[in-house]
This record gives C-alpha cells, sequence and structure tokens, in this order.
C-alpha cells in the first residue's frame, strides 16, 4: 500500500470527525442526550486516533542509527496499536459509563431537533469519509475479501480508518435509534440503551483493532505472493541452484527483510559465489521493491540430508535441542 492512499484517507476522517465532535456536543449541550455526548467524545477520541496514525507515519520516515539500524518502520505499527487502546479506553469504555448512568437516572430529550439534526449531517460526513477508506483500499485490496484485507494489510492505516469509519457509522445508526425511541415513547432510558450498544461496539472494534496490530508487532513475514517472487528470483539454475531455508520479515509496512540460505555447487568459485549473491539480490529487489535488506548465506545444497525432510533447527524459531542422557 501506498503511505499517500493511508495518508489521504486518514485526512479526510480527521476533517469528518472534528466537524461532527463540534456538531454533536453543541447538539448533547441543547438536548441533554447521553448518546449525543458519547458520541461526541466518541468523535474527538477517533479525531485524536487519527492524529496518532499521521504522527506514526512521520516518525516512520526517520533514518536508521547505529542504535536503531533497520530504521523506524515499526513506529507506525505501534502508534496503530495505540489507537486500539485510546478507541477501548476513551470510545468505549466512557459510552458504556454514560448509558448506565442515562438508564440509571433517565431524563427526557429537549429540543429533540439538535440531537436529530446532527447525527444526519453525521451520517453524511462519516459516508464521505469511509467511501473515501473504501476507493483508496481497492488501489492495493486486489482480490481480497474486505476480511482478508483487514486481517493481512501489513499496512496498519486503511483497515484501522475502515474500522473506525464503520464503528463510526453503526454507532450513529444506533444513537438515531437511541434518540428515536426516546422521542416516540417520551422514555429516556432507550437513549442509555443506544450509548450502551455504542461503547459495546467499540470495544469490539478496538479489540480487533488490537489483535491485528499485535500480530504486525511481534513481526509477520511477507504475503504469499511476495515470498513465491523472491523465491523465483533467488535461483538462477546456474551458480544458485536452490533455496535450504528462507525467512522473510516485515520491518515495517514498506521495508522487507530476506534472510536465505542458498545452495550453491561445491566446485564454485568464491569470486563466482560472490557474483550470483550480488546478482540474486539484485534480481529480488527488481521483483519485491520493499526488500531492503537481504542476507544471503551459500551453502553446500546435501542431497541425502535434504531427504530427511525439513530440519526446524536449520533457522531461528525452532527448538531448543536438550541434552541427550
Amino acid at each position: 500500500m501506498s503511505a499517500s492512499g493511508g495518508t489521504k484517507a486518514i485526512v479526510a476522517a480527521l476533517a469528518a470527525n472534528l466537524a461532527i465532535a463540534v456538531a454533536k456536543f453543541v447538539a448533547f449541550l441543547f438536548s441533554g442526550s447521553s448518546s449525543m455526548l458519547a458520541e461526541s467524545v466518541h468523535s474527538l477520541a477517533d479525531s485524536g486516533n487519527q492524529g496518532l496514525l499521521l504522527l506514526g507515519g512521520k516518525k516512520a520516515k526517520r533514518e536508521a542509527t547505529p542504535q536503531h539500524p533497520f530504521g523506524y518502520g515499526r513506529e507506525r505499527y505501534i502508534y496503530a496499536f495505540l489507537v486500539s487502546i485510546v478507541l477501548f479506553s476513551v470510545g468505549g469504555m466512557f459510552a458504556i459509563y454514560e448509558g448506565y448512568e442515562k438508564i440509571k437516572h433517565p431524563h427526557e430529550i429537549d429540543h429533540w431537533y439538535w440531537p436529530v439534526g446532527v447525527l444526519v449531517f453525521a451520517i453524511i460526513a462519516e459516508t464521505f469519509s469511509f467511501r473515501t477508506a473504501i476507493k483508496e483500499s481497492n488501489h492495493t485490496r486486489g482480490k481480497q475479501s474486505w476480511k482478508d484485507f483487514v486481517r493481512h494489510a501489513k499496512a496498519p492505516e486503511l483497515p484501522v480508518v475502515l474500522l473506525e469509519d464503520l464503528g463510526a457509522l453503526v454507532g450513529l445508526i444506533l444513537a438515531l435509534g437511541g434518540v428515536g425511541l426516546a422521542l416516540s415513547t417520551g422514555d429516556g432510558v432507550w437513549d442509555g440503551i443506544g450509548t450502551l450498544c455504542i461503547g459495546v461496539l467499540l470495544i469490539v472494534i478496538a479489540i480487533v483493532l488490537a489483535v491485528e496490530t499485535k500480530s504486525l508487532l511481534l513481526g509477520e513475514a511477507a504475503g504469499l505472493e511476495a515470498v513465491q517472487k523472491i523465491e523465483a528470483a533467488i535461483v538462477d539454475g546456474d551458480t544458485v541452484t536452490g533455496i535450504i531455508h528462507m525467512r522473510t520479515l516485515h520491518l515495517g509496512p514498506e521495508e522487507l527483510l530476506v534472510a536465505a540460505k542458498i545452495a550453491v555447487e561445491h566446485d564454485d568459485t568464491a569470486a563466482e559465489v560472490a557474483s550470483a549473491i550480488d546478482a540474486a539480490e539484485a534480481r529480488i529487489r527488481e521483483a519485491v521493491p520493499i526488500a531492503r535488506v537481504i542476507y544471503l548465506e551459500p551453502d553446500i545444497y546435501n542431497e541425502s540430508e535434504a531427504a530427511k525432510g525439513a530440519d526446524p533447527l536449520a533457522s531461528p524459531g525452532g527448538p531448543v535441542p536438550t541434552a541427550e542422557h
């Protein structure tokens, strides 16, 4: 995913949420609707979240340092994870608290036209923001389903904005339903129930975001298509005859580390092997441009050892061998 696409979606969401937050808070002041107060805090939290995503994108562009030799690409993952925490605590928990208080101490909604008008305006604005996020996501989503796109995207910004906007639209419908029922029945409890539903929705979305971002923070491999391109680029059928094992790791959304042990012929000279490694690195970068850090280790392919199957101790992640007694 291009960073510009994510930035465009973030800016659109930020502009919409700031305008909506102000309108909702004004509606709360005139009507006393707890749904409006919860929704105004929700929009304010979303605005802060978009600010965090923009800050993470800026910090991720810093040059590598001796202390951080692989750069700061993962800053984008860290700030996306912070977004899930803010959404959970500020958005979800506040809405649940406010909904509980309104159910416990219900009161009628004053000046009903304020919350209804603001909710209609907010739905229109959020639809614009959601449409922008969908449009930018479609540039990179390809044939993936929306579920797979959210689960497997290496750049966190668009999935975060998509889920936030989806949650905002559903939350607005819940708020409109709560306000509508409160007005039609004259019972303010319905406003509190709508607020509670908004809180539960935000917490569910926050948990989904936290789980997916945690996986990125731990370190994810390249996608299947990228791995296949790298494998095809490494082997030239001449000096490099095969791949003994390979690992890939995203250092950031647009930075990939490739480490592989490659098979070479036993009678190749050091100069031939070095030249073949340089050529393989060039082919990898041409096939997968985000492969920024590449380590290729030459080894002699052993058919008898290969016939035994993959050795889990041959690469990181295998079990620690225990001493025999």
